[in-house]
């Protein structure tokens, strides 16, 4: 039963539903969840950290980038389940809708470079 709870627990939350939704869309960096969400960069790892130990996400490194995606769900029948479910579901959500729409324009390498510029 704490698997179950665990992945339940992690989709209670709705910035963590936004970005399995998101991720399911297509695979993204913490800077791109940080500006589709318009939360802090440690916000949006923490949300991650829940995700990936409810078996939802995972993530993999490629150069400098850390992406994440969604889980294949063979870690967990209930993550599984519910990543199944959630492609369709809250699609006629307006938030998720208006979400949806601003990811082909969220585009790291200008999110980051801002970032830089800001810094220097």
């Amino acid at each position: 039963m704490k698997e179950f709870i665990k992945v339940m627990k992690a989709l209670s939350d709705p910035s963590r539903v936004r970005i399995v939704k998101m991720l399911g869309r297509k695979v993204m960096c913490v800077c791109e969840l940080q500006n589709a969400l318009e939360l802090a960069q440690s916000t949006v790892s923490k949300h991650l950290k829940i995700l990936e130990e409810a078996g939802l996400i995972e993530f993999y490194k490629e150069g400098l980038w850390v992406n994440y995606r969604l889980a294949d769900g063979s870690d967990s029948p209930y993550a599984a389940s519910l990543l199944g479910h959630l492609k369709h579901w809250l699609e006629d959500d307006a938030g998720i809708q208006g979400l949806m729409d601003r990811l082909p324009d969220i585009n790291r390498e200008e999110i980051c470079s801002k970032g830089r510029a800001l810094a220097s």
